[in-house]
């Protein structure tokens, strides 16, 4: 099997083929080891492996090396596979770890499955030579665990399979209106009041309610498991923690941090709640407390304050917040999102990190040009951003938002939006309507799973395939390599590695 998802760059077939069994020994030394135990370790269910020596052992058939940068790329590698021994070489931990993912896919499906009788036949790879980097430094996957709480295993399972498609971040949304989902062990009350709703709203918020409290939070060690499981594939999580905005669960936690004190309830509906954070001291505090646990747990380099859909509703009917801005030089109380997120960012950089927020907080006052934004409101918002001097990550809702429906088919669950079918995903070109001269500025691209309307780790496993199959080429594949109708092609071999993994997915027929 060769329809490898994303394509390599070169894929050159050659003659013979390797045989991987149970007595398969990896060789690799120093920083090479890890990839190597990480290749043992993912094959090890399917009984192909037998353990990592040293790379100038005899008995090794697959070495790992690190070698100089393969297309000047850090993640650049090659990989040479003939009957005789494979050899995976890279300039980076990184590069070897890709390396190992597209091994994976070399392999027959049965390789990727879980099988009692795991090992009985070896398992033969077709001779190439593949030699590969990526288009774009930002590959990622947005799970969004505040509206709907996933569990720490799908939460590692879909690190793995983002994985396997060299995707490189996942986006952990962890609070919300609807739910708080971040222990904090200075606040308690965020996860045992913030944490938990009463009940949550049949449909789309037809009034009915299905009566079933919902929640889940993730503890501190929940969270280091989390990335130390995707950091072993070099996967980045980054954590959102969206603010001002978006905080309904904190003030039902924590009232008194609110425009108006008085009690709320976690929101049980979808949509977007007035409550937001007061322009206060006491707010701010509160936000870098939360703020210090989120840098002590997640040591990526990148922290998402949100900063989206934030109503002025309350700030403008406060006086409080009326006499704040005025006290602050500031135009209007439009301007007090502005105002509270800069002050974050002071503290994000001063740790050695960098902002990401949504599109919005380019917006009345704007942030540091050094804040990631990333794009969602529709492309257009993405060329402001890189105009205005910032590094932009590419999520327009319009292509990348796997929450809304795959297809009009009526049979096709609750979705949140209109039809974005896996061939208008193959067929995205990020750079189409972006200034040549501005592209260096593009990071990436990344597929949102908002969960409204995704219960379980089954409804999102079905919403993200093969449409997150299919972004990953867009991230990964340099545009002159890319063709859709082949890509497509492609996803009907791939969707028997889907199978093998336990990933749900819609066929690319439709049903499912």
């Amino acid at each position: 099997m060769t329809d490898l998802v994303p394509l390599p760059l070169i894929h050159e077939a050659r003659p013979g083929v390797f045989a991987a069994g149970p007595d398969l020994v990896i060789g690799a030394d120093g920083d090479a080891r890890p990839a190597a135990w990480l290749l043992r370790d993912v094959l090890a269910g399917a009984g192909v492996g037998a353990g990592v020596v040293p790379a100038d052992d005899p008995a090794a058939a697959v070495v790992l090396r690190l070698t100089d940068p393969v297309r000047d790329s850090p993640e650049g590698y090659r990989l040479a596979v003939a009957p005789d021994g494979v050899l995976i070489e890279g300039g980076t931990a990184a590069a070897l770890a890709r390396a190992v993912q597209t091994f994976r896919q070399l392999l027959p499906p049965a390789a990727l499955r879980r099988t009692a009788d795991a090992g009985a036949e070896p398992h033969t790879v077709a001779c190439c030579l593949i030699e590969d980097a990526p288009r774009f430094r930002w590959r990622g996957v947005h799970l969004d665990v505040a509206r709907h709480f996933m569990p720490v295993p799908f939460v590692l399972k879909l690190i793995d399979v983002a994985a396997l498609h060299r995707l490189n971040v996942l986006h952990l949304h962890l609070t919300d209106d609807q739910g708080w989902r971040l222990e904090v062990p200075s606040r308690p009350r965020l996860t045992e009041i913030g944490a938990w709703r009463d009940e949550t709203v049949v449909g789309r918020n037809t009034g009915e309610f299905d009566g079933t409290p919902h929640g889940g939070f993730y503890s501190v060690g929940d969270l280091r498991e989390i990335v130390a499981y995707a950091a072993q594939r070099h996967v980045t999580v980054v954590p959102e923690i969206d603010l001002p905005g978006h905080v309904q669960a904190a003030l039902a936690a924590y009232p008194e941090l609110g425009n108006t004190g008085e009690p709320v309830a976690v929101r049980r509906t979808w949509g977007i709640s007035d409550h937001v954070l007061a322009p206060t001291d006491d707010a701010l505090g509160f936000a870098r407390e939360v703020l210090r646990t989120v840098l002590d747990v997640f040591p990526g380099p990148w922290i998402h304050l949100g900063g989206d859909e934030v109503p002025r509703t309350e700030w403008r009917a406060s006086p409080a917040a009326a006499a704040r801005a005025a006290e602050l030089g500031l135009g209007s109380v439009d301007e007090l999102q502005s105002w509270f997120l800069r002050r974050l960012h002071d503290d994000v950089t001063a740790a050695g990190r960098r902002v990401v927020g949504w599109d919005e907080v380019v917006d009345d006052g704007g942030m540091p040009a050094d804040t990631v934004v990333m794009a969602w409101r529709n492309l257009a918002k993405g060329g402001e951003a890189l105009a205005a001097g910032h590094e932009v990550v590419l999520a327009p809702c319009e292509v990348t938002y796997f929450d809304y429906y795959q297809s009009a088919d009526p049979a096709e669950p609750l979705a949140a939006g209109p039809v974005v079918p896996v061939e208008d995903v193959a067929a995205w070109e990020p750079a189409a309507r972006i200034d040549p001269a501005l592209l260096p500025r593009v990071l990436g691209v990344q597929g949102q799973l908002w969960t409204e309307y995704m219960p379980t780790p089954d409804a999102v496993e079905y919403m993200a395939f093969p449409r997150l199959s299919a972004l990953a080429e867009v991230g990964w594949t340099a545009a002159d390599r890319r063709e859709p109708t082949d890509l497509l092609r492609r996803l009907r071999t791939h969707q028997q590695r889907l199978d093998a993994l336990d990933v749900r997915h819609r066929p690319l027929d439709g049903g499912g």
